[in-house]
């Protein structure tokens, strides 16, 4: 019982996470919003398939709905501000399970301030995972052979074992904060 309420439990956490309202997930998946309710309340009742559904439409594993032990991330997720949805979510994991999942150390998070005048960075490599936070301007992250652009208030999150760097996408300087788990 205990592991049917933990699916419960992740299942609005995807849902918060992704911003949407339940009566939208329930009208997503076809059902009467009462019964939704009820899954995200207890998960007594979820049928296998329902599970399966939530799982393609968070872009999640369906392994990771059941024993929320997240797939290891293997390319990138970007999160765009005021959008609330997730865009270029791969399989893997949202920040906070780092290290709640693998027991990880994170490092403090620091403050990057690229100018529009620096040369683009070299390329880097790394264990762990990576997370930026643009916090004003406009910063290119480039990771394997991606260029993403960011916007004040958006995310990424990846695995920098490819290689990436980050440089000024704009006029003026662009500042974000990053964190590290090795």
């Amino acid at each position: 019982m205990d592991e049917v309420k933990e699916i419960a439990m992740r299942i609005k956490e995807l849902r918060e996470i992704c911003d949407y309202t339940e009566e939208e997930v329930a009208n997503r998946l076809g059902v009467p919003v009462e019964e939704y309710k009820q899954y995200e309340a207890d998960g007594q009742g979820i049928p296998i398939n329902v599970l399966y559904q939530l799982s393609k439409m968070y872009k999640v594993d369906f392994s990771e709905i059941l024993t929320g032990v997240s797939a290891k991330l293997n390319t990138y997720q970007v999160v765009r501000k005021g959008e609330g949805k997730i865009a270029d979510r791969y399989p893997g994991y949202h920040f906070q399970d780092l290290a709640f999942h693998y027991n990880n150390e994170i490092m403090q998070p620091f403050i990057v301030t690229l100018d529009p005048s620096d040369k683009p960075a070299d390329l880097v490599s790394h264990r762990g995972e990576e997370f930026n936070l643009v916090l004003k301007g406009t910063v290119v992250v480039t990771h394997g052979d991606k260029e993403l652009v960011l916007h004040a208030g958006d995310s990424i999150y990846f695995n920098p074992n490819y290689p990436h760097g980050q440089k000024c996408g704009g006029d003026e300087p662009a500042i974000f904060l990053t964190m590290i788990a090795e």
